[in-house]
């Protein structure tokens, strides 16, 4: 167990080889992914109350609209109202969450993240978090809408700064401040992600019950290469848990 208010190296070397770990025995991106927003929620405690000092973990990933399952694609569409979506269009996707509600320990369950199609820079400025997300990793947006086939490679190979909102409540890149921040206690949100060789970006978003400094969330920062490695052998394969397609 970690106090993520006080994440050490030790911690830091410990919780990557276990990152990199998850990803035995998958079959699908969205079993590690969900592996690994479970040891996020799970592995992290508040000492005070020995309860998970993080009220969400979501791990999303963007995906062709194309290349989306057909219920995702029908929720994408429904968030454009009348314009459709092309095919390339890049839509970040929710592969996984765990969190202190039901609804949150289910990706199918969500209302708002499932999939959202960014299908302009105009339509991603209009979203705070998405926005600001992009622009504190250090990456251009039209990078992660429709990344250059030249560049994915250097792109694939850059370190991401992390994302960091210390004090959530009021925050301007925080949406859902009287239903979701104040209600729930959530004081510091962090994220950090990677490139993966398919031009397609991952990035996990933590909403922290303990404040987080920018020097604690810049140590969670480096465990985005393990979280990289465990995903990798899914890239191109199988990306979403085909039990679960069927079931839906």
């Amino acid at each position: 167990m970690h106090n993520p208010a006080k994440f050490t190296l030790s911690d830091m070397t410990e919780s990557g080889a276990t990152l990199r770990k998850l990803g035995t025995g998958a079959d699908s991106m969205e079993e590690v992914a969900d592996r690994i927003v479970s040891y996020f929620y799970r592995q992290f405690i508040d000492p005070q109350t020995d309860a998970s000092a993080f009220t969400l973990v979501r791990f999303f990933k963007t995906h062709a609209f194309s290349e989306l399952p057909t219920d995702l694609q029908a929720y994408a569409q429904t968030m454009l109202n009348q314009q459709v979506a092309p095919p390339a269009t890049k839509c970040l996707t929710l592969l996984a969450t765990n969190g202190d509600r039901v609804e949150w320990q289910s990706r199918q369950a969500s209302i708002g993240h499932q999939a959202i199609p960014l299908i302009s820079e105009q339509l991603v400025a209009q979203s705070p978090m998405i926005s600001q997300l992009i622009a504190q990793f250090g990456l251009p947006i039209h990078a992660v809408l429709d990344p250059d086939p030249t560049l994915i490679v250097d792109l694939e190979q850059k370190t991401f700064n992390v994302f960091h909102v210390l004090d959530a409540v009021n925050s301007p890149h925080v949406p859902a401040q009287q239903e979701f921040v104040v209600p729930l206690g959530v004081r510091s949100v962090f994220g950090f992600g990677a490139m993966l060789p398919s031009g397609n970006l991952i990035a996990i978003i933590v909403f922290s019950k303990l404040p987080i400094s920018w020097e604690t969330a810049d140590m969670f920062n480096t465990l985005a290469l393990n979280v990289k490695l465990a995903v990798l052998p899914f890239d191109r394969g199988a990306v979403f848990d085909q039990q679960l397609l069927i079931r839906n």
